[in-house]
């Protein structure tokens, strides 16, 4: 049983183990990387100061521990860790993805005790979050996000295929009343019934180039995308609800948390990996969130959290930062593009998630 007395203010707890990523092009391996929704969301959650544990699990072989420092994952000598392989093919927007190895799963008694969180993300990928596992989590934390493909990926015996049940089938339903939100891309909402989730808990769906929906029991809100060079779309979805629950967490509206989300997604699709951010620009993005925060903890029955209040201003504030990001970027050589012509961010699963 994993402890963890110190009390830090504020502090989330991250659940999702990290994994190896493969992804093929027209057959052929391109890229090799860290994966794991984990590894995309702790990047995010670093950049702008929110104190978090993280809860992953990976076997011995593990090839990404320096990168993964700051939040070490458990090492179980016995298993292996996470693969995925994604393929995408030139002809194809559609990728198709295999769990080839699966690591151990996280138990409830994996999490901290002793403690208690302002916050949870349940951000599994390959079945590693387990019925109770959430509801522990949802035991410790003031407030949780989850993730829908943690619950609803099921994968096939023979190649490790991806496919979905719906959330009825999950055995995560009897939980949600408890969830605070709930994402899901627009592909993975066609397995739940969004009109009945959204009576239990807020529901966000995201629509790649279109930006994202926001659904609570009387409100729904839709807020506006960012263009993307986009690279590879791998941890997407991932940036996006990283960037949703910090801005949550933070103090933002609901709206403009959604608008954040989307612009950290815009970021991922432009690199290969956890998102590489500069300092100078990340604090950048904090000013812009303390010029719009409304409240100093979140309140999600506050009219305020679904209040739509100039997100005009606040979507061309962060164009702006994100202008001088891709600049740099790709002055840098982070930014590898196929191109040179600006894309729309499009609606392609990622291996761990997708707006």
């Amino acid at each position: 049983m994993v402890t963890d007395s110190k009390a830090t203010p504020r502090r989330g707890l991250l659940v999702g183990n990290y994994c190896h990523d493969v992804l093929h092009r027209d057959g052929r391996v391109s890229a090799e990387t860290l994966g794991g929704a984990a590894s995309f969301i702790s990047v995010i959650l670093d950049a702008l100061s929110l104190p978090f544990h993280t809860v992953s699990k990976v076997g011995p072989e593990f090839a990404y521990a320096a990168a993964t420092s700051l939040h070490p994952p458990l090492t179980i000598p016995t298993s292996r860790t996470t693969l995925f392989h994604a393929h995408f093919g030139s002809g194809n927007p559609d990728r198709l993805l295999n769990r080839v190895i699966s690591c151990d799963p996280i138990r409830p008694d994996d999490l901290p005790v002793q403690i208690r969180f302002a916050f949870g993300l349940a951000v599994g990928v390959g079945g590693e979050i387990l019925p109770e596992t959430l509801e522990k989590m949802l035991e410790i934390c003031d407030i949780v996000f989850v993730d829908i493909q943690g619950l609803i990926r099921r994968f096939g015996p023979s190649d490790g295929r991806v496919s979905h049940v719906t959330l009825s089938e999950s055995g995560f339903l009897h939980l949600l009343p408890r969830v605070a939100f709930l994402k899901a891309s627009a592909d993975e909402a066609s397995f739940i019934d969004v009109e009945e989730a959204r009576r239990c808990c807020c529901v966000v769906v995201t629509h790649g180039k279109d930006g994202c929906e926001v659904f609570s029991e009387k409100d729904a809100i839709r807020a506006a995308p960012f263009k993307a060079y986009q690279v590879d779309p791998t941890g997407a979805g991932d940036c996006f609800l990283g960037g949703f629950a910090a801005g949550i967490v933070r103090g933002l509206s609901v709206p403009d948390a959604a608008l954040l989300g989307n612009f950290f997604g815009s970021l991922a699709v432009a690199q290969v990996g956890p998102l590489k951010l500069d300092s100078t620009l990340v604090q950048m993005i904090k000013d812009e969130m303390q010029k719009r925060k409304v409240q100093d903890i979140p309140c999600l029955e506050s009219r305020d959290a679904w209040k739509e209040h100039e997100q005009d201003q606040f979507h061309a504030s962060l164009v702006a930062v994100k202008d001088i990001i891709m600049c740099q970027s790709e002055e840098s050589g982070q930014v590898l593009l196929t191109s040179h012509k600006v894309l729309e961010q499009t609606n392609v699963k990622a291996v761990d998630g997708k707006p």
